[in-house]
């Protein structure tokens, strides 16, 4: 049995074109090694990062109808965030078969968490290319399911803005900012959307039926965005 055969094995998955699957192992470290054009992973990470969001959005939003968005966006994060998802890769041993430039094997990119969760991702877009939506979302319920048995209930975020802000003023005594940025829809059914700057620089959008509640949202989109950064 191929190392490939043997990964497969584990992912429960068997690819009609290995050629996917060899592209989402492939580094993009390697193109600039080789100072050649060189196929790599980071077009199928883009596809999976889309597939991912999508599939794990409904699946809470179907497992928690009550819950509005503010919380739900920061239970999504949980799920996507870069910690998480190197967890994923590092269970099914992506890192033993990913194809790396010499510097970056050198550099221990095997074990980096950002390459691992990249690697996930464009796993999972290789998969929805290679035999569609159905197999893509099967994939990936199978890897979460233990996680969603986590997901019981979502506790909700009574104040995510003031979350924010005393994440924001562990570095500065600034107070984010909230902008107004658009105005969707008849007059009596309204959509606000808000953005949060912080020291000049937009941190996250939401929308929401009131002002307060696309503010609640921007809230919680940028805590997602910085968490994210964070673990980069």
């Amino acid at each position: 049995m191929s190392d490939l055969d043997t990964l497969q094995a584990r992912l429960g998955y068997s690819f009609q074109d290995m050629g996917l699957l060899r592209l989402a192992l492939t580094h993009p470290s390697v193109a600039h090694e080789q100072g050649t054009v060189v196929q790599h992973n980071q077009r199928l990470e883009f596809l999976g990062d889309a597939v991912l969001q999508l599939i794990l959005t409904r699946v809470l939003y179907e497992r928690f109808p009550g819950v509005s968005e503010g919380p739900l966006t920061k239970a999504r994060a949980q799920l996507v965030n870069r910690r998480a998802l190197a967890e994923q890769a590092l269970r099914l041993g992506l890192g033993e078969h990913l194809v790396l430039s010499r510097g970056e094997e050198l550099n221990r990119g095997r074990e980096r968490p950002s390459t691992l969760a990249d690697t996930f991702e464009a796993l999972v877009g290789a998969i929805f290319l290679d035999q569609g939506f159905e197999h893509a979302e099967s994939f990936i319920l199978s890897q979460f399911r233990d996680v969603f048995g986590e997901l019981a209930e979502i506790p909700n975020l009574d104040n995510p803005k003031g979350e924010l802000q005393e994440m924001l003023q562990a570095n500065s005594p600034e107070s984010p900012r909230y902008q107004l940025v658009g105005v969707t829809g008849p007059d009596h059914d309204r959509v606000f959307e808000c953005a949060v700057f912080y020291r000049g620089q937009e941190y996250g959008r939401g929308s929401g039926k009131s002002k307060k509640e696309a503010e609640s949202g921007a809230a919680c989109n940028a805590m997602a965005a910085l968490r994210e950064r964070s673990e980069k």
